[in-house]
């Protein structure tokens, strides 16, 4: 039957916990197996057992501006929603569903959430919604999109739905390192943001959390092209390779020194900046190996460059850095960038500079929008200040420390 089951003497959908359990069930034991292209009729037909119709998968595009409809059959394929202007993209950044009443019924969006990484949203248009249909919808999109990173990870679709550009070679290898762009966790949230989109070479992000350790590196290779994205590929992985080693800060800069000078000569190098936060004490420390100090932000305005003594960057077999260290407050942020963020020039030829960033993150005003919006806004503002050009690789890394412990999400009521 392609639709709810009647409740007894009422004639109408039976959208209990216990329907909602063997529907989800159901759609589980399916999914295991599905092959990618037959995903999108399998959720149209599981929203339509709800009393659902008009559905559309929508996936975050890889300038972070608009999201995508996925097709497929049984999926509805429209225009690209803006992120932040749009029910859609409302629903995306606040990671809450929206409601519009529309006069064949209710149009409900709800964000994907593979754990906190923001996949999407899914849209679909009910007759009237109620807390059980809530509830229902709420557990069906993490489900979603569950199975769609999952499928992602043997399917090209969902990468190409999500490009509007042609993309280089070296931005391909670029964004096949990326972890994901946001996460989100009680005791700290992160998102980072890479320019130009479609032509990223040398700059990179990375980041683990490892029980009470946050770790989180940003790399510049020099250069461009396939050059740079060869480096930064050694940079990541030697960064990878000696975090899940367990080694020291100086360590990590160590083995990443060497793995760019035996890979690469004494002629090529690769900037970097490496940090561990721990989540539960707030207590940062981090070593700079030719980066700009990185802004603390506290209360939403910038409080200091976190300046520190710096080295050379890896691959020049610079001295053992020096570790810095500093104690968050609650709600304090900290912003890391690439040079080529304050180094663009402007119209008159001037370098961007980092008082007129700091200006930009002192107007960012959306109050409790969390740190992918902030981060997002601040990345189209930087951009619109700098005359939308973006001649050099560029990356924002943005972590924002909440202390507090997590154990009560193991707690089952």
């Amino acid at each position: 039957m392609d639709e709810g089951e009647l409740s007894p003497g009422t004639g109408s959908l039976d959208l209990s916990e216990g329907f909602g359990e063997r529907l989800l069930g159901a759609l589980l034991d399916r999914a295991h197996e599905m092959p990618p292209t037959l995903i999108a009729p399998l959720i149209a037909e599981e929203v339509a057992r709800v009393g659902g119709r008009a559905v559309s998968v929508l996936l975050q595009d890889y300038a972070q501006e608009v999201l995508v409809p996925l097709p497929g059959r049984g999926l509805l394929v429209g225009e690209p929603a803006v992120i932040g202007d749009s029910p859609a993209g409302t629903a995306f950044l606040t990671r809450a569903p929206v409601e519009i009443p529309q006069a064949d019924g209710v149009q409900v969006h709800l964000p994907l959430l593979d754990g906190s990484d923001e996949v999407g949203v899914i849209a679909l248009t009910m007759d009237t919604v109620d807390d059980d249909d809530r509830r229902l919808l709420r557990r069906l999109a993490g489900l979603v999109a569950d199975m769609l990173v999952t499928k992602h990870a043997y399917t090209d679709r969902f990468l190409q739905a999500r490009r509007r550009e042609p993309m280089s070679l070296a931005a391909e290898i670029q964004w096949s390192l990326l972890p994901p762009l946001s996460m989100s966790v009680p005791q700290v949230e992160v998102a980072g943001f890479l320019e130009p989109t479609y032509d990223i070479a040398g700059d990179s992000f990375d980041y683990a959390l490892n029980d009470d350790i946050l770790h989180a590196a940003v790399i510049d290779a020099m250069g461009h092209g396939l050059d740079a994205a060869a480096m930064a590929t050694i940079a990541v992985g030697a960064y990878r390779h000696a975090r899940r080693s367990g080694i020291s800060l100086v360590e990590k800069y160590a083995f990443m020194d060497q793995a760019i000078a035996g890979q690469f000569g004494p002629d090529h190098f690769v900037t970097a900046q490496m940090m561990d936060l721990n989540v539960v004490t707030g207590h940062l420390q981090w070593v700079n190996a030719g980066h700009p100090a990185p802004l603390l932000i506290r209360n939403r305005r910038v409080a200091r460059s976190l300046k520190s003594p710096t080295t050379l960057p890896v691959g020049f077999g610079g001295a053992p850095p020096q570790i810095s260290e500093y104690t968050l407050q609650p709600g304090d942020r900290v912003l890391c960038y690439t040079d080529g963020l304050i180094e663009e020039r402007d119209s008159n030829g001037e370098p961007f500079g980092e008082d007129r960033l700091i200006a930009c993150v002192n107007r960012i005003e959306r109050a409790e929008a969390g740190v992918h919006a902030d981060g997002l806004w601040l990345s189209r503002t930087l951009k619109r200040e700098r005359g939308g050009r973006t001649s050099d690789d560029t990356t924002m890394f943005l972590i924002e420390w909440r202390g507090g412990a997590a154990e009560p999400l193991a707690v089952v009521d």
